[in-house]
């Protein structure tokens, strides 16, 4: 009798790795653009991503060394027709993060991010990953009327670009495309009628509508409470608010922040009952928030509480968020992140021998 096929159940990280102290005092003390630094940024990437494939990762990021200051603004930062006192995100530790305000049009990013991917694919082994920031969130720059240029038209710039940020990053040969969408559970928490969230919906669909079947296949959207200063900023919001919309995205690969939920399991049937047969379901399965390392077993046992709602073959595994998506963050060392990432890994492959009964 032949023996069946192997069990993979593929496993992909976010993005943000903490950067190294080094590198955050000297941008703390002068420009993040300053040419001098471009040695550290570069040294910070090669490391990351040498300790990234030591841990076995079969897919690696960056950890967004190079995103200048944060995972939502690094498109924009520094354009001179933008000002830092933009839409407000609480935590609820009390801090608060900003973004950038648009003060005129027309709405162009400075940077694609394909351009740290170049980086990260000079010394990758194996594939990486992408992440990018989803246009709702963006959106949010537009927070006020702008005479001579139109919400209507500042929406049709932001596709445009979002759009060719994302087909750069394609055509380069990242091996998954991901939409930071972070905003969508925090846009609940803000209008729990839930009309602000459907608008975001509405705008990425838009986004995501102008990729083919098979483009979409490589495109992934993110969704999380947050994570800055071992805080979050909407995990108090019921994940039985977002999900069911969530799953309305023409996106074929989910990566949803599950570790750290309280009741997991509610969640899980809800992932369970509003997921589509084209898409793939990465869980979290373990916590940066939380500074407990997760052991391979603990994560072994969380893919399996998976398997029991979501269809080993349309399952992957993830960690809840970055490890750093502000790149002052240094409440969680690398040390920590690759110890967790590591896990993640081997509790995956346990999962996987034990599904498959090679256990």
């Amino acid at each position: 009798m032949a023996k069946p096929a192997p069990i993979t159940i593929p496993t992909e990280p976010i993005g943000s790795i903490p950067r190294p102290v080094e590198l955050i005092e000297r941008v703390t003390r002068g420009d993040s653009e300053d040419p001098s630094l471009a040695p550290l940024y570069e040294d910070a990437v090669r490391d990351t991503i040498e300790r990234f494939e030591a841990t076995g990762s079969p897919v690696v990021t960056d950890g967004e060394q190079r995103k200048y200051h944060n995972f939502c603004t690094y498109c924009v930062y520094g354009l001179p027709n933008t000002a830092p006192d933009g839409f407000i995100i609480p935590f609820s530790d009390g801090h608060t993060r900003r973004l950038s305000r648009l003060t005129r049009g027309p709405f162009r990013y400075r940077r694609y991010a394909d351009c740290f991917l170049d980086v990260a694919m000079r010394y990758a082994h194996v594939p990486v990953k992408q992440a990018v920031i989803s246009p709702s969130a963006l959106s949010l720059m537009y927070s006020e009327r702008i005479p001579d240029y139109s919400r209507e038209q500042f929406i049709e710039d932001l596709l445009n670009e979002h759009e060719t940020e994302i087909r750069h990053c394609l055509k380069k040969g990242a091996h998954k495309v991901q939409v930071d969408f972070t905003e969508g559970r925090l846009a609940v928490k803000i209008d729990p009628s839930g009309n602000l969230l459907n608008s975001f919906i509405d705008l990425n669909n838009l986004a995501l509508s102008r990729f083919s079947q098979e483009e979409r296949r490589r495109i992934g959207v993110h969704t999380c409470p947050g994570n800055d200063l071992d805080s979050t900023h909407s995990a108090d919001v019921d994940y039985a608010e977002l999900l069911p919309s969530l799953f309305e995205l023409k996106a074929g690969n989910f990566y949803i922040a599950m570790a750290g939920e309280r009741d997991r399991r509610h969640a899980l049937k809800i992932i369970g009952k509003y997921r589509k047969l084209h898409q793939r379901v990465f869980v979290g399965v373990t916590a940066p928030v939380d500074p407990h390392i997760e052991t391979p077993e603990e994560v072994r046992d969380r893919v399996l509480e998976a398997c029991e709602y979501i269809p080993v073959e349309q399952l992957g595994t993830t960690d809840d968020c970055g490890f750093s998506p502000f790149s002052d963050d240094t409440s969680t060392s690398r040390d920590t992140a690759f110890a967790k990432i590591r896990a993640r890994v081997l509790g995956t492959k346990l999962a996987e021998k034990l599904i498959g009964g090679d256990l």
